[in-house]
């Protein structure tokens, strides 16, 4: 035998070796949107920014536990809805004529990877980034979250404060509920409308800590309706907000 191993020792090793990369691949392999950017980036020209919020994206996987259950009987077909309340992900069925189940049904044909329960987790993530850069003046991260309409509103916002040497402090104190209300598929690309209901302490102050607006000691319940959009034939995972308004 020499210095070869005995038979036992080897395909004990190759067992060993064929267990650490099912493991790994388990791990690589999943996705939750808030993993590195993929080697595609739109927006390497602009510098290392690590503050881009990916949507999460879904891989192409079929399970039973899918919010379109692929039955191959399209009209016993369930579509279900994502929610965020107190934290914790909700998954509802729709009514299969329902405005909102077809607009996620058109969005999912053209975008496989797309999973309403994990894009609520991301908006969430969104949504609190988005507040927070907007209250210190953060432009950079809100170049790369805001489409540029919005992102010339907000960044005329911030110049307009700093011009008047004004402060804006934005606590989150919780986002309370995250829910799809509208979903549509406009020519290439997904859009998705979303309401947001948190408590907010927020408040402006001068140049010489004075308080302008808001009381820094009062709890606000906000609601806020976001429109998020993404062209489904790129390879750039992002959604971009497109829209901000209140309840009517």
């Amino acid at each position: 035998m020499g210095s070869n191993l005995p038979f036992f020792d080897i395909i004990l090793l190759a067992a060993v070796a064929v267990f650490l990369v099912l493991r790994l691949r388990s791990t690589l392999g999943k996705r939750t949107g808030f993993d590195e950017k993929p080697d595609h980036d739109p927006f390497s020209d602009r510098g290392e920014n690590d503050n881009v919020v990916n949507l999460p994206r879904r891989e192409d996987r079929h399970s039973d536990d899918s919010q379109f259950l692929d039955s191959g009987d399209t009209s016993t077909k369930e579509i279900r809805t994502g929610s965020l309340h107190g934290g914790k992900v909700a998954v509802d069925v729709l009514p299969s004529d329902s405005a909102l189940a077809e607009g996620l049904s058109a969005i999912q044909m053209s975008d496989r990877s797309f999973d309403p329960a994990e894009f609520v987790q991301g908006a969430g993530a969104a949504f609190e980034m988005i507040i927070g850069s907007f209250a210190s003046g953060d432009t950079k991260t809100l170049r790369n979250l805001l489409d540029d309409e919005v992102y010339h509103d907000f960044k005329s916002a911030i110049d307009e404060r700093e011009a008047l040497k004004q402060t804006h402090e934005t606590v989150m104190v919780g986002i309370n509920d995250v829910d799809i209300i509208e979903a549509e598929m406009s020519g290439r690309h997904a859009v998705v409308t979303v309401k947001f209901v948190s408590e907010q302490v927020n408040v402006t102050r001068d140049a010489n800590g004075n308080t302008v607006s808001g009381d820094s000691n009062h709890v606000a319940k906000v609601t806020d309706i976001w429109t998020f959009t993404r062209d489904t034939r790129s390879k750039d995972p992002n959604w971009l907000l497109v829209e901000t308004r209140s309840p009517n």
